[in-house]
């Protein structure tokens, strides 16, 4: 995982939360782990990653702050820990 991607994984469990990250970078950085992500109806992300699934609206600019908190709490219920898997 590169610089960029960590930054956008750590700006996603800043707090308070960040609602200035762009939904192609949170993306990139959900493959970057091992997700496997399929577009689904009405504009919508299915995402798998270590046997979870969760649907996202795909977002053309800026994230709401409730998505940003949703992506959170998938990737904590994955099991990853930024700052234990992915240090700055």
């Amino acid at each position: 995982m590169n610089h960029h991607h960590r930054k956008i994984l750590h700006a996603l469990f800043a707090h308070p939360v960040n609602a200035n990250i762009a939904m192609k970078d949170v993306e990139s950085v959900l493959r970057e782990i091992g997700a496997e992500i399929n577009e689904a109806h009405a504009g919508k992300l299915h995402v798998t990653l270590n046997g979870h699934s969760a649907n996202f609206s795909h977002a053309q600019h800026s994230l709401p702050k409730t998505e940003v908190t949703q992506i959170r709490k998938f990737i904590e219920t994955c099991g990853i820990d930024p700052e234990r898997d992915y240090p700055l």
